[in-house]
């Protein structure tokens, strides 16, 4: 008896789309390339849209790029408040986007406060150019002695503006934060992998912003004379601890020149 050969319909019967596949690719060769395409295009509006690898709840500011100690440093305006209580009474904020430090800081009450904005403020808005008028917020280079008595204010924060300057002008520039400032120097800054900006960055900045570790920034405070504020750091921690509140941003505390 002769054995009959099984038709392509039983050999495809597991698969029923396999024929048609492969006829199609056949007679169609760009169609892997147009899917392929469209797979990649998809990953792309996924990645930037979604809660994915670039999503997520990254802090963004449209000063500084892609992470921002300084809207970091607005969270945490309310835990500082709660650890130094009175005695901010008089605060000097440095740093982009200072306009809106100042008046998240007027908004607490009972505390006065002034700022130092170290880039230009072409795009700023109209509340922003009005502190600048009214002399609240200056436009200054940190690179040179503060236009400041000493002791002029309690509390110095600093937030996204040491990341850009080199240890030569770092030695400059801190020492005057600490000698305007008569109960504690507060500095926000980045942590190694954290990303800054990068577009138009050397032209606004004069730099890349260097990420440096907490080690060493407590040398460079040690070559500096600048004492950790051991005190005051204790009482960030726990008002931080009791609103579950964890910094983004290296928070570092130290003591002002006496």
């Amino acid at each position: 008896m002769q054995r009959r050969q099984p038709t392509s319909t039983r050999r495809n019967g597991s698969f029923p789309f396999a024929g048609a596949l492969n006829a199609k690719s056949k007679s169609s060769p760009l169609l892997s390339i147009c899917l392929v395409l469209v797979g990649a295009v998809l990953l792309l509006v996924y990645a930037f849209s979604g809660p994915g690898l670039f999503g997520g709840t990254k802090i963004v500011s449209k000063i500084e790029g892609d992470f921002s100690c300084t809207l970091e440093l607005q969270r945490a305006v309310t835990i500082l408040k709660k650890a130094f209580g009175n005695s901010m009474r008089k605060v000097l904020h440095v740093g982009p986007d200072t306009c809106s430090v100042v008046s998240k800081l007027l908004k607490e009450g009972e505390t006065e406060a002034w700022g130092i904005e170290p880039y230009d403020i072409e795009d700023a808005d109209g509340n922003c150019k009005s502190l600048v008028n009214k002399g609240i917020v200056r436009v200054a280079d940190i690179k040179f002695p503060l236009p400041y008595r000493a002791k002029s204010f309690s509390h110095v924060i600093v937030s996204d503006a040491l990341d850009y300057l080199s240890p030569k002008y770092l030695n400059k520039t801190l020492p005057e934060f600490a000698r305007v400032s008569s109960d504690g120097l507060v500095i926000f800054t980045g942590s190694p992998g954290q990303q800054k900006a990068k577009v138009n960055e050397l032209s606004k900045f004069g730099r890349l912003a260097k990420m440096r570790s907490s080690s060493w920034w407590i040398r460079f405070f040690v070559q500096t004379s600048l004492e950790e504020n051991e005190a005051a750091a204790k009482k960030f921690k726990q008002a931080a601890s009791k609103q579950s509140y964890k910094p983004g941003c290296q928070v570092f505390h130290l003591s002002s020149y006496h």
